[in-house]
């Protein structure tokens, strides 16, 4: 079965291209195709509008992909919240460099999986 991963990147290099640190202000998406601990395919996407408060749109345009794992450095609680509700596992990228480098580390299950507790600001209240 063939996992599409979505990492949120600085350009259009692929695997090489580097990791942006928040998915919801990244240039693109970086859209690589796992099977069988193999990357089968990889695609560059523009990134969708995110204003403040319009955090289920890239949650909508990752799924319309057919995204089944987002990797990411940092998110707010409602697009977590989000990505969990659509069936999208999101995976703490833990500082990787590159989407290729993220990408592995997904591959080798050494990534681990995002909790509320980790995420930025957004519209999470605490209490």
């Amino acid at each position: 079965m063939n996992t599409i991963v979505a990492i949120p990147s600085t350009g259009p290099e692929g695997l090489e291209s580097g990791v942006d640190a928040h998915f919801g202000h990244c240039a693109m998406y970086t859209l690589v195709e796992v099977a069988e601990g193999e990357v089968k395919g990889v695609q560059s996407v523009p990134s969708c509008a995110h204003e403040q408060g319009g955090c289920l749109a890239p949650v909508n345009y990752l799924a319309d992909k057919n995204v089944s794992v987002l990797i990411s450095g940092g998110m707010g609680f409602r697009p977590l919240m989000g990505f969990n509700q659509a069936g999208i596992k999101v995976f703490h990228g833990s500082g990787a460099p590159t989407v290729g480098q993220a990408v592995n580390a997904f591959i080798m299950n050494s990534l681990p999986e995002f909790t509320p507790d980790q995420t930025c600001g957004g519209g999470h209240q605490v209490g």
